[in-house]
């Protein structure tokens, strides 16, 4: 077998929304499909990928380095051994060859894009989903049936108040989430206060409640709005200062001893190694949201893991920023905690199979060969076009 093409395009996911740090305005995704030989009901397996919110499009760089290495690759370079799938290992390696190592950047966002599709390849050749060829090759064959996952909203936007902050995360409890999250960080502490607790009064609880500071704080802020927002007893504290920052993260560890979770925005399994070497991250309480599709895809994501394990981390611990159905699939195949999901925001690249509901807090995955696209219709729709 072979790959015959690879295709890649640029779709908007704007908005007018904003997070403390950026709006979303402008923002786009890359959406990419290999497309493979074997044929399957009369037409070829087709492999989609495309890369999370929160980084734009990396069409440059597929078009002026990754795609052409994989396009110069020997076509038996880029399979498995005994030639019956692709091996998205020496894929990754063929993508990565002549790459210094370091700087983790855009990069990685490319790169895990391409990974994605081929994984969705590999799966649909098998005939299988992807989280039980995950289950089957690095979990004993047992993949968890259903999945946890919070609805993450509560995004700043024009003319919003906390009204229509409520009526969001109502919709949300409606749906079947029992957590949701939040924003903060964008406002003033007194501001921001004033829009937990108007969440609060929604969800009942802090428990059922995370925010997310997508990065803005110094340390003398996070620590501020620690001591603020103690009380509330909150699921999480996310993503306070620079994600590189580690010694703030650690030393915030010291200020608060309820959970953080922080991890979205570290795109190598070295960067992830410093964040639990440096960062104060605590493994009894404290969460991790890498994401695969921007961190060089699921290949890097398995030595991320892997790295975890020797350091002590469950892989329960991880819950994938995303929102998407790869990072679904990773979770039901290699037993993580969780997913995250966006159930309005970032349309159509956001959320699950059209058929599947969120019951009490989580959701099953479709028994569709590979990642399960083709079970999301106004995604595929998208997808669909750049295959044929």
């Amino acid at each position: 077998m072979r790959i015959v093409d690879i295709r890649e395009t640029t779709a908007s996911i704007a908005s007018p929304i904003a997070n403390a740090y950026i709006d979303f305005s402008k923002m786009t995704c890359s959406v990419v499909a290999v497309i493979t030989d074997v044929i399957r009901d009369g037409k070829p397996v087709i492999g989609y990928g495309f890369n999370s919110n929160g980084r734009y499009g990396a069409g440059g760089l597929l078009r002026e380095r990754f795609l052409p290495r994989l396009r110069e690759a020997r076509p038996d370079s880029l399979v498995a051994d005994d030639g019956a799938n692709l091996d998205p290992f020496k894929i990754w390696a063929t993508m990565m060859s002549n790459e210094k190592p370091g700087g983790h950047g855009e990069r990685s966002v490319a790169v895990g894009t391409v990974d994605m599709a081929v994984w969705d390849a590999v799966a649909k050749i098998e005939d299988k989903p992807l989280y039980r060829v995950l289950a089957e090759r690095y979990r004993g064959g047992v993949a968890d049936d259903k999945v946890w996952v919070y609805a993450a909203g509560g995004y700043y936007h024009p003319g919003k108040d906390d009204r229509a902050l409520q009526d969001e995360m109502r919709s949300y409890l409606d749906r079947g989430y029992r957590v949701v999250k939040m924003k903060i960080g964008g406002a003033s502490l007194d501001e921001d206060l004033r829009r937990i607790e108007a969440v609060l009064k929604v969800v009942g609880d802090g428990s059922r409640l995370c925010v997310d500071v997508n990065g803005r704080f110094d340390i003398d802020t996070a620590i501020r709005y620690a001591q603020a927002i103690r009380p509330y007893n909150l699921f999480w504290y996310e993503e306070v200062g620079d994600p590189l920052d580690y010694a703030l993260q650690a030393e915030l560890s010291r200020h608060y001893d309820l959970p953080m979770a922080t991890g979205e925005n570290l795109f190598s399994h070295q960067d992830a190694r410093n964040l639990i070497r440096f960062g104060g991250m605590r493994a009894e309480r404290d969460w991790l949201q890498f994401d695969c599709a921007l961190s060089y895809g699921l290949v890097e994501y398995l030595r991320t893991l892997d790295m975890l394990k020797e350091h002590g981390w469950s892989s329960r611990r991880v819950v994938p920023h995303g929102g998407h159905q790869m990072s679904l699939n990773i979770a039901a195949g290699l037993h993580l905690g969780g997913n995250e999901s966006y159930p309005d925001m970032f349309r159509p690249f956001c959320g699950f199979a059209d058929a599947i509901r969120v019951e009490d807090g989580y959701v099953s995955l479709p028994d569709t060969p590979g990642i399960g696209f083709e079970t999301k219709s106004e995604l595929f729709a998208v997808m669909r076009p750049l295959g044929e």
